[in-house]
């Protein structure tokens, strides 16, 4: 068991990768909208200091960021996904054990440390992975996950030059828990915390003091963890290294704008069922089952319906096949099109999901599975190599100016994965 816990995370994250590359947005306000450019879903300090909320819609501040001279873009998830990837790679030099617990947040083992020596191992980190990858992070450090939690939060509003708290010995504790509200505790969501405010409990430490009987009656068994938790009692250890298949994958995305043709859906449809089966094959998996929705706009003024629909279907043998899967998805998407509706979004479901090893064969099937194996091992090398768009099928046609693509209209280059957005020196 882990005797010490580290958390560390990154500040501002979607943000802090977008000023990596443009360091003339240092110290001035930073957004990234949410797909289609629909709502903010990252701010800067100096977004949040004009008062920019988390999920505003974009729509109704776009004149008001314009007026403040707000930086903002869209979504480069690519981007994101690579520079987290980046920052994992320096924090497994701190430590023999790492949880990635989101794409901006890991859970360290900092128990190898003499108590003297974490907070100088803390800010080496920080500075290596500000130095190497350009973001930077915050540190806490405490006896539970719980507690790191509560001390992470409390570094990210020491001043930028330290950024580290540690929580060791019981007043350090007393003082975090009590600058902690109960709603800012790891675990409690918003309606346990109303709850326990409404009975006087405003702050973690309150919070932790509560009979252990009555958490548990009240809060179950992931309330009572967390109170064991804030007292110093480990329940949550770092989780194994590899991550539990999922038991159904599924892509979809909203349109960029409504569409009413048959053939532009299947070009969205097909380009989610390669990545949904790219997706299947990273966790070394076969879908049983494949399952294809579509749905139009029921709050537009103008729609002449409310429609949805979903059809399913069982293949004859699991598969994780993109040829096979992409003719199943295309047959059942044309069993619900209706010509006449404005759609906003289709999607694909693979369920029924069988690790690789334990697929069973279809006697009658006149698939060859060795050549397909070996074609869809081809096409992800290639994909991971030079990007996704590098190899597609006719039928997904071509994404950039469809109707379907996403809106990105402040989209930024992806300067780490691909060969002619790199930057370049002058």
């Amino acid at each position: 068991m882990t005797t010490r816990f580290a958390l560390v995370d990154c500040s501002s994250f979607y943000a802090s990768c977008e000023r990596v590359f443009r360091p003339e947005l240092e110290g001035k306000p930073v957004v990234v909208l949410s797909n289609n450019d629909g709502c903010i879903i990252a701010r800067s300090n100096e977004a949040k200091n004009l008062g920019i909320k988390m999920g505003a819609p974009y729509f109704q501040l776009r004149d008001f960021m314009e007026k403040q001279g707000v930086a903002v873009f869209s979504s480069n998830y690519e981007l994101y996904g690579d520079m987290s990837r980046r920052v994992t790679n320096v924090l497994l030099q701190f430590t023999p054990n790492l949880e990635v617990y989101s794409i901006d947040e890991s859970f360290m083992d900092f128990s190898h440390l003499k108590e003297e020596d974490v907070i100088s191992h803390s800010k080496q980190l920080r500075e290596r992975v500000l130095q190497w990858t350009g973001i930077p992070v915050s540190v806490g450090v405490g006896p539970t996950k719980t507690l790191a939690k509560v001390a992470n939060r409390l570094a990210k509003k020491k001043a930028a030059d330290e950024g580290v708290m540690v929580l060791t010995n019981t007043s350090d504790i007393e003082a975090a828990l009590e600058q902690t509200e109960v709603r800012d505790v790891w675990g409690i969501g918003r309606q346990h915390a109303a709850r326990l405010q409404a009975i006087g409990v405003g702050n973690a430490r309150q919070f932790r003091d509560l009979p252990a009987d009555w958490v548990k009656k009240n809060m179950a068994v992931t309330g009572l963890r967390t109170v064991l938790e804030l007292r110093g009692s480990s329940c949550i250890n770092l989780e194994a290294d590899e991550v539990p298949a999922k038991k159904n994958i599924c892509t979809s995305r909203s349109f960029g704008q409504p569409i009413s043709t048959l053939s532009e859906i299947e070009e969205a449809l097909s380009t989610h069922t390669v990545r949904c089966s790219t997706k299947l094959r990273r966790q070394e998996s076969y879908a049983g089952a494949i399952t294809v929705f579509l749905l139009t706009n029921r709050f537009a003024k103008d729609a002449s319906s409310d429609y949805y629909s979903s059809k399913s279907a069982r293949l004859p043998a699991a598969s994780n096949s993109e040829t096979q899967l992409l003719r199943y998805a295309n047959a059942l998407l044309k069993q619900m099109f209706r010509k006449g509706e404005r759609y906003v979004k289709v999607g694909v479901v693979l369920s029924e999901l069988v690790p690789a090893e334990q697929v069973q064969l279809d006697i009658f099937s006149v698939e060859n599975t060795e050549k397909q194996d070996k074609l869809m091992m081809t096409l992800d090398n290639l994909r991971q190599r030079f990007g996704h768009a590098a190899v597609k099928y006719a039928v997904q046609g071509e994404e950039k100016n469809s109707k379907w693509a996403m809106k990105h209209e402040h989209l930024s280059q992806c300067y780490t994965t691909r060969f002619e957005q790199l930057l370049r020196a002058r």
